[in-house]
């Protein structure tokens, strides 16, 4: 689809595509739970700097696209704190439409909105491949035995087909994993397809240690994913599901970078995306769709972080309020401000940084330096 672009186009195109969508949706969900809970919304734009499209809508809102396709914005009728304006600002305010006098619980539904509205994307995205494309599902051969292993030493062979473990039938290789996890260091009888026979191997599983707790372990690595088309009703399930486990395993990933001293180079900003962008249209539509979902993920669970500027920084002030029974000091807002613009600015300096030294360039101005 973007291989016929010029070089910097099949990066660029690609990169723009992907921002828009998953700034749109999530300034979207801020719209439409502002309008749900009445608040006027002043304007609607993808995109910062200045607009090379404008149209104002029936309800009042100023929808834009502006030249720089780095993110967007909602604003909000009101959003200020009443302290922070002048008053002839003051004056021009609609009563009863302005974010700052609807209650606590209003402002966290419309702030909340923007991270929820990208998760109703990705699993949306993710069952529109599934009906289409299909889901991936490993199938229950052994694709290579490990040597040493329970398998290797009950005789299982790269090939095998397990159709039951002790009597519990196997349709996929996560049924596999999910029942030997269960069972350290226990007997089990296995029945294996090998060409055209059926053959019973019985074994004692494995043992590892995982979060400091025993797991069982059979040695084998899987061999055969195919795609299976699901009716729309699974795969809207499977879709919710599926967007479940991406933000499982990002937020696992981002535990072991805290807590275990894992490698930070996977932590990547816009440069990387776009690359990854431009790669990913490569392969086709249905891969930039499933990119576009597990970065819809991953937007949301950041901004959901409780950073002051981002969702979750708001919504935590939120519940300071509510636990409070008035709006924290506005000294203390703009304190929190501060140290969360400072840490954004620190974690973007951070992901660029690993951006061009994944990118080589790093290494290319240190050879010409040297």
């Amino acid at each position: 689809m973007f291989n016929a672009l010029p070089p910097p186009l099949n990066f660029a195109v690609p990169f723009v595509i992907v921002l828009g969508v998953l700034v749109f949706f999530h300034e979207l969900g801020h719209y439409l739970a502002a309008r749900w809970r009445g608040v006027h919304v002043e304007a609607f734009s993808i995109g910062f700097g200045r607009a090379f499209a404008t149209w104002t809508d029936r309800h009042g809102t100023v929808w834009k696209l502006a030249w720089i396709p780095l993110g967007g914005y909602v604003k909000l009728h009101g959003q200020e704190r009443p302290e922070n304006v002048a008053a002839e600002v003051r004056a021009q305010w609609q009563p009863g439409r302005t974010f700052q006098e609807k209650g606590v619980g209003s402002r966290a539904i419309i702030v909340a909105a923007g991270p929820v509205a990208n998760f109703v994307l990705a699993a949306a995205l993710f069952a529109l491949l599934f009906v289409t494309a299909g889901a991936p599902l490993i199938l229950p051969d052994v694709g290579e035995v490990l040597p040493g292993s329970a398998a290797a030493h009950a005789g299982l062979m790269a090939g095998d087909r397990i159709l039951t473990i002790d009597g519990q039938a196997v349709g996929t290789f996560e049924d596999i994993q999910r029942i030997v996890s269960a069972r350290p260091d226990q007997s089990m009888t296995l029945q294996v397809r090998r060409g055209a026979e059926t053959q019973a191997l019985s074994l004692t599983t494995g043992v590892r240690e995982q979060g400091g707790r025993r797991i069982g372990s059979l040695g084998v690595t899987a061999r055969t994913t195919e795609f299976r088309r699901l009716p729309p009703g699974r795969a809207l399930i499977a879709g919710v599901a599926h967007t479940y486990d991406v933000a499982a395993v990002t937020l696992g990933g981002l535990w072991q970078m805290i807590s275990s001293g894992r490698g930070t180079e996977d932590l990547g900003g816009p440069l990387r995306i776009a690359q990854l962008s431009g790669e990913v249209a490569q392969h086709g539509f249905a891969s930039l769709i499933d990119f576009i979902a597990v970065l819809s993920v991953n937007l949301g669970l950041i901004n959901l972080f409780p950073i002051p500027i981002l969702d979750g920084g708001h919504l935590l002030f939120f519940l300071a309020e509510a636990a409070r029974g008035r709006p924290l000091p506005p000294r203390a807002v703009e304190y929190g401000f501060r140290a969360g613009f400072a840490l954004l600015v620190g974690l973007f300096v951070f992901a660029t940084w690993n951006d061009l030294s994944h990118l080589g360039l790093v290494r290319w101005v240190a050879h010409l330096i040297g």
